[in-house]
């Protein structure tokens, strides 16, 4: 009888040994498992995203950067705008005469408008450029 008792407490010592080693293959197959599904999720998802983060950024910087510029330039063009008013106005109120008036006015408004096309070309030009730099910012290039 001795024999038929061992013969089940070996055999279940043996399937016991044999789950205990598939358990331990199997729990470093899973930690494998992982660290290639963790490498493979920042790969794919995290790297990008801190770029794109990264990309945003520089972009937003050069956006208030540039929209400080264009705001300084249109004040500028105001102000010239404005001293070139103020200087008609004032030919205009030392005239002899209303021909001399409609002179005065006709040049005015024909070198605004010229200023005017100037200026807008100026703001187009800048804000082009603008563009360009935060699209490139995003892109990643240099």
């Amino acid at each position: 009888m001795v024999k038929r008792r061992a013969a089940p407490l070996f055999a279940a010592s043996c399937v016991d040994a044999i789950g205990r080693y598939e358990n331990g293959v199997a729990a470093e197959g899973n930690e494998r498992m992982t660290d290639t599904a963790s490498d493979a999720f920042k790969e794919t998802i995290t790297d990008p995203a801190q770029k794109a983060a990264e990309s945003i950024r520089e972009a937003s910087t050069k956006i208030a950067e540039n929209s400080a510029s264009v705001g300084l330039k249109l004040l500028d063009q105001a102000e010239t705008n404005t001293r070139e008013a103020f200087a008609a106005m004032r030919a205009a109120a030392s005239a002899k005469d209303l021909s001399e008036v409609m002179k005065i006015q006709g040049e005015f408004l024909r070198e605004q408008g010229s200023r005017s096309m100037t200026q807008a070309r100026e703001i187009g030009e800048v804000i082009l450029q603008f563009g360009r730099d935060a699209v490139g910012a995003v892109r990643g290039d240099a």
